[in-house]
């Protein structure tokens, strides 16, 4: 049972990592030229983002049906391996529960066979059984050292990866991704912010757990479609989702604020220069951190207590060049005051470059 269990763990671990998510074609364009207006344009790939897909900074491509990049398999969760990976979830645990319990079973039988009580002690000798045979395999001291240390990685094992199949079966079970929930998420936020009684239905969830189910999970091991058009709900077309997303896009830019430096920033995870607080406080999470130099121009997004994330301006924005995005502490900015009409600074301040 044991080798079954590791075989079918590494199959599916493997499986996972070298058939990896699926990638939108380089150069790909919708069929329908019209149909562009409805997505997002990336450029590192030089392609449109099918719907459902999502840039990976890791990998450097577009990932169809992106749920996330996970280090475990140095490789993304997407379109073609989300079963693969759900599986290793699923399986890595059950084999940990089966060597717990051959653990604990041991581990009692050895120690009740070596215990003995008296009227006012308890004794136990590790050097051999009081009532049984010389077992086959010694059992001493070395022995019941390791076996309690598998038992506490088997245990440990169980329950962080079975809170992480639990999460992945719930999206799965409403044929979503986490990107997507997050998406969702955001989408409710808008809505109520600016109260424009829109009703966001989220296109792709089937109506039914089973046929949901049936998006990932399929007899052939190939999942269904082929990554780029998806069925989608009564009420919705191909291109719901991706509508949202362009309008947070947009809410985002018009909801940014803007900030100046002015404090040098090396752009470490976590600054020992920058405050205590900073430092115990630095965002657990893999988004890059950006190096700041004093008077660089940020726009920034969202925000913790101490941190905030943006993008900063480079020299080239303004010609349409990239923007920096991640991380930084917030006591190394200053908002940035300026007339939006001819974005000059204002009460005198000058513009840093």
């Amino acid at each position: 049972m044991l080798l079954n269990w590791t075989v079918m763990i590494l199959y599916n671990y493997f499986s996972a990592m070298f058939v990896g998510p699926g990638y939108v074609p380089l150069g790909w364009t919708p069929e329908k030229s019209q149909d562009c207006m409805y997505l997002q344009y990336c450029k590192v790939c030089q392609s449109y983002k099918a719907p459902r897909s999502h840039h990976c900074r890791k990998c450097n491509r577009c990932v169809m049906k992106m749920d996330h990049h996970c280090p475990w398999i140095n490789n993304c969760c997407g379109y073609q391996n989300h079963a693969s990976f759900t599986l290793f979830l699923l399986l890595a645990p059950l084999g940990c529960i089966h060597a717990s319990f051959i653990f604990i079973m041991t581990m009692y039988t050895q120690l009740y066979n070596r215990i003995s009580f008296g009227w006012s002690s308890v004794k136990i000798d590790m050097s051999a059984a009081k009532r049984d045979p010389r077992p086959i395999i010694p059992f001493g001291l070395s022995a019941f050292a390791a076996s309690l240390f598998a038992l506490g990685l088997a245990l440990g094992t169980t329950i962080a990866v079975g809170m992480l199949f639990i999460i992945q079966m719930k999206v799965i079970l409403t044929n979503k991704t986490s990107i997507e929930s997050w998406i969702e998420e955001k989408a409710k936020d808008r809505i109520q912010y600016y109260q424009t009684g829109e009703t966001f239905i989220f296109p792709y969830d089937m109506g039914s757990k089973w046929k949901n189910f049936r998006q990932v999970f399929t007899w052939s091991g190939i999942p269904e479609g082929d990554g780029l058009d998806w069925p989608v709900r009564d009420g919705c077309h191909q291109y719901s989702l991706t509508i949202e997303q362009l309008k947070q896009k947009a809410d985002k830019r018009v909801r940014s604020v803007r900030y100046r430096a002015i404090q040098d920033y090396s752009g470490v995870c976590c600054p020992v220069t920058k405050g205590v607080k900073t430092f115990f406080t630095t965002p657990c999470t893999e988004e890059p951190r950006i190096a700041l130099s004093k008077g660089d121009l940020i726009l920034a997004t969202r925000g913790l207590k101490h941190w905030m994330y943006g993008e900063k301006i480079l020299i080239s924005a303004a010609d349409g060049g990239v923007r920096e995005r991640g991380w930084f502490p917030r006591n190394c900015v200053e908002k940035y005051q300026y007339d939006s009409e001819t974005d000059q600074p204002v009460d005198g301040e000058k513009k840093s470059k």
